[in-house]
């Protein structure tokens, strides 16, 4: 039986409830509530002394102006040194246009081809457990650990005209090596895992319970794709896409094997640079590069946005 007690006022009360009443502190006389008792202070963290910061961020910018930003000053200090009229010249040749417009193509030919099988392999990843799912992980990275030139002569030995496929190929016309197919198989190889790489830790950490209630609700899978998957990955698919564009158009390695250096043909805006070099024209030779560096300085810039965007949208 609980015991009361009597109040000044002649009122009872439990003696659990004067229990409770009294838990606040006694401090210098005045009962004070421990919910306005004072926040206890933070250790003070000493940062670095400002002499410290000053130098490595005077080394950063030393570095990254030494290795960066000088040489591609220089390639525009190169491309415009005999005058603006003679670099719209060297960049309107027929073999200059010819090397842009290959460049332009391989990267139309790869992106997309990438962007559909980076989703599917990304989702299938990310949403499935099934056999062989560690050794299709390891196959994504594999241009990662594979030299380009290495790529480029298995696909030499493969489709060439002493290739294992080269004299059927030969027989019916085919025309894969030093020609536009393997020039895109080459270009395709490098370019696989930018894709892939960037959806498969986002659609991990997102998980799979928003598709199975999309599912539950009736949804078809293309349904479930089309309003839930991609809204969910449409930024990271943009930032791969950009990624894989910026390689295709500077991939040098694997598309020189398979080229045959073929002026007006075969020749890429990188391998173009290096046959105009090697020729000592010099000022051409850097013209075509400024393009190349102008290409990858809006890559750059798109890649910026898109991270920003990516981080708002995360953020929320």
């Amino acid at each position: 039986m609980e015991s009361k007690t009597l109040h000044p006022a002649g009122l009872t009360a439990d003696m659990t409830t004067i229990e409770l009443m009294a838990e606040p502190l006694r401090a210098g006389g005045w009962l004070v509530s421990e919910a306005y008792a004072p926040p206890a202070r933070r250790p003070r963290t000493r940062g670095a002394p400002p002499l410290v910061r000053r130098l490595l961020i005077a080394s950063a910018v030393a570095y990254f102006a030494l290795v960066v930003l000088t040489p591609l000053v220089a390639v525009f200090y190169e491309a415009f040194r005999k005058g603006a009229e003679f670099y719209l010249a060297s960049l309107s040749e027929p073999d200059a246009l010819a090397a842009v417009r290959l460049t332009l193509i391989l990267a139309l030919i790869a992106v997309p081809l990438n962007l559909v099988f980076g989703v599917a392999a990304a989702w299938a990843i990310a949403k499935f457990e099934f056999r062989g799912k560690s050794l299709l992980v390891s196959l994504i990275d594999l241009p990662f650990a594979v030299s380009p030139v290495i790529a480029g002569l298995i696909y030499v030995l493969m489709f060439g005209l002493q290739g294992w496929l080269g004299p059927w190929l030969s027989a019916h016309g085919i025309k894969v090596i030093f020609a536009l197919p393997g020039l895109a198989l080459a270009t395709i190889f490098v370019t696989v895992p930018f894709v892939a790489r960037e959806l498969i830790p986002l659609m991990e950490s997102q998980g799979k319970d928003e598709e199975e209630a999309a599912l539950v609700l009736g949804a078809s899978g293309w349904q479930t794709f089309r309003r839930v998957t991609l809204p969910n990955i449409k930024w990271g698919l943009v930032y791969g896409a950009i990624l894989c564009n910026a390689r295709a158009m500077g991939e040098f390695g694997a598309v020189s094997v398979v080229s045959g250096h073929i002026r007006g043909e075969t020749n890429t805006m990188p391998l173009q640079v290096e046959i105009l070099y090697n020729e000592y024209n010099f000022v051409a030779a850097f013209a075509v590069a400024s393009l190349l560096a102008l290409l990858a300085l809006v890559t750059l810039v798109v890649k910026t946005i898109v991270e920003a965007r990516t981080h708002e949208v995360s953020a929320r």
